[in-house]
């Protein structure tokens, strides 16, 4: 069974008064913003130096490298989500600026096609000699992603022979023969950019060398890594490192014998990415056996409410089963946009609505969380509660923010988000030689080109503020097709209707229905509602941090209670489980919004004058909690917030 592909984006019109607003803000204020951020041109922002730092490394300017050392990746993300937003809506200042760029590029990249400023400029001599660290492959990975993405936005090749020069010289400096680097990237990326790239170009190369990368990893014995600290001068760049195991590389064991994710959450999931990719491209179906293992265990076991990941700030990293804190959790923007990643690869094998599920989750939640409603502020961190006295106070929890920055010392964050949103559209739809598959509920358009001809869908909906959906199909070529269409895990959908009022035939297969496979009327209409709901959720009882708390979610969606609603001391609130809770459209709440109303008690302050503890004797008053969207929280200003709350009979 062949691989789900999705449209093009240019393809793909986005009409959707949730989604608009984010594409909108991304494309007329996001990127303009980070350009000048990448220009250092912001005041108060964290310095950036990365055009700088590409025009010291060709020799245009001098001065020292400043920033991370994978600070190219920043440019590279931009690109790449320009070239998707140039894919969807074309903008000529923003092409000129990135054309710009690329030749700048081209012109810091060296004679034998090797591209990092960090290594040109700070280190000439320490090529690949730090593989763990040095993050060469990890940079490289991004600039081929952001050069495939610009082809095809573009038809323009100077950035792709660029990338396809470094790509070569990759393949030329790692492998199996002798003289080669036996060693793998400490942070993957590389490997679902070579595919990416394999894709576009046909050279099976490429494919070869991402598959070497996935099957050296945690084979050798004694590592690549471990030889790397022998070699004179070795230094430790992240000194961190000195005491986080292989592990947190994924690289304690081969990737196919491992069956919780570990260590580094966004090195993990680009690692899994690559894994669904490289698994279905050779066929390896002990690839894609550990994917789904992985993915089970993350999802069953190690994934917060809000679809993101990474319980630990040391190592950034996965911990346990069932360790999912709430106050000191990290959960990193980018590890659910790698979440999403590995979440949508994974479906278009599996064509299983689960996954589906995971990535609606993290899309709604954090990934949107993580920007302000301006598009100019940002989190790296994403809590799941927050007192900001304690923030500032309690240096144990310095890695949590009270609110989002202009721009960040590590801004890998802002420029995935905005990759992310720009290309969303790879996300709606799926496609595969006679069947349209509509994953998303997001009003637009969608050109659609099956084995016998093209049609056109039309999603009409207020989704996720409204369940009703209808789906219109243009037919004009009479092709015969089946439309698949998901039905969340969390709910059901009662029926689907036609255009008559017919009840249509469907059969439900891993969470999505299908239609039988007919030649429709030249314009059919899918009609069906998505019961929105609100529920207090709970977690599993081995969730220690949860125990005895209910979270207010509504459809997937985590909602988080704020103190510009309920007041202070959120940690005295008690939600009714009895009680009622309804969802409440608010066209003046954070630019229009559905809330959720909730019954619930407030434990009283009085009679605690002068004591700190007093034998048990709660008493209760009357409340009501109005609950926003967890991707909304922290745009008015600083205040106390919790997605989990006490909760009672």
């Amino acid at each position: 069974m062949g691989k789900l592909d999705s449209p093009k984006l240019s393809d793909v019109k986005i009409e959707d008064r949730f989604w608009s607003r984010y594409i909108k803000l991304v494309r007329e204020k996001m990127l303009p913003y980070q350009w000048e951020v990448l220009n250092d041109r912001v005041n108060d922002a964290a310095k950036s130096h990365c055009i700088e730092n590409f025009k010291i490394a060709a020799k245009e300017s001098t001065g020292k490298y400043y920033g991370m050392v994978f600070q190219d990746t920043d440019v590279a993300k931009w690109l790449e989500a320009l070239a998707y937003s140039l894919e969807g809506e074309k903008n000529g200042e923003l092409e000129k600026e990135a054309d710009e760029v690329i030749d700048l590029i081209g012109r810091a990249q060296q004679q034998d096609g090797y591209l990092d400023t960090y290594y040109t400029i700070q280190e000439p001599l320490g090529r690949w000699s730090n593989l763990r660290e040095g993050h060469e492959l990890y940079t490289a990975g991004h600039m081929i992603e952001a050069a495939a993405a610009y082809y095809q936005a573009t038809g323009k090749d100077s950035f792709l022979k660029i990338v396809c020069r470094l790509a070569d010289c990759i393949c030329d400096t790692f492998g199996p023969d002798e003289g080669k680097i036996h060693g793998c990237p400490g942070h993957p990326e590389i490997e679902l950019a070579l595919v990416k790239l394999y894709r576009l170009t046909k050279d099976e190369k490429y494919l070869n060398m991402a598959k070497y990368f996935l099957d050296i990893r945690g084979s050798q014995s004694p590592s690549h890594f471990e030889e790397e600290q022998k070699m004179d001068g070795f230094h430790h760049i992240f000194p961190e490192f000195e005491h986080l195991g292989y592990n947190n590389i994924q690289a304690h064991k081969p990737i196919r014998k491992q069956k919780k994710a570990d260590g580094h959450a966004v090195r993990a999931l680009y690692l899994y990415s690559a894994m669904a990719d490289v698994g279905y491209e050779c066929r390896d179906e002990s690839l894609l056996d550990a994917c789904r293992i992985l993915f089970d265990n993350i999802t069953g076991a190690q994934m917060f409410i809000t679809g993101s990941v990474g319980a630990a700030a040391d190592g950034e990293c996965f911990t346990c089963d069932y360790d999912l804190p709430n106050n000191y959790n990290y959960s990193e923007t980018c590890a659910s946009v790698a979440l999403a990643m590995f979440s949508l690869r994974m479906f278009q094998v599996e064509r299983d609505g689960k996954y589906m599920d995971i990535a609606e989750r993290a899309l709604y939640n954090t990934v949107l969380g993580g920007m302000s409603l301006n598009g100019t502020e940002f989190f790296y961190v994403n809590p799941l509660e927050v007192v900001p006295e304690q923030l500032k106070a309690n240096r144990t929890l310095h890695h949590v923010l009270p609110s989002r920055r202009k721009w960040l010392g590590v801004a890998c964050c802002p420029p995935n988000i905005a990759r992310t949103l720009t290309g969303l559209g790879n996300y709606i739809y799926s496609e595969n030689e006679d069947t349209l598959f509509v994953n998303l509920f997001i009003a637009g358009k969608c050109s659609v080109k099956l084995k016998e001809g093209t049609i056109s869908v039309s999603v009409q909906t207020d989704y996720p503020y409204d369940g009703k959906v209808k789906i219109t199909v243009e037919n004009h070529e009479g092709i015969p097709f089946s439309l698949a269409v998901r039905e969340p895990g969390w709910t059901k959908v009662e029926q689907m209707i036609s255009k008559s009022g017919k009840e249509v035939s469907v059969r439900r297969e891993k969470g999505y229905l299908y239609t039988e496979k007919t030649v429709w009327e030249s314009q059919a209409e899918f009609i069906f509602e998505i019961p929105l709901k609100p529920v207090l959720m709970c977690a599993h009882p081995r969730v220690a941090s949860d125990a005895g708390k209910a979270a207010i979610v509504l459809h997937g969606w985590g909602n988080g209670v704020e103190k510009a609603e309920t007041g202070k001391n959120l940690g005295a609130v008690v939600l009714d489980a009895g009680g009622s809770i309804e969802p409440v459209f608010q066209e003046d709440l954070l630019g229009g919004t559905t809330a959720v109303l909730a019954d619930a008690w407030r434990v009283s302050e009085k009679g605690w004058e002068g004591k700190l503890y007093q034998p048990v004797t709660e008493r209760l008053e009357k409340c009501r909690v109005k609950a926003v969207p967890y991707c909304m929280w922290n745009n008015r200003g600083e205040g106390e917030m919790r997605v989990w709350l006490r909760v009672r009979e």
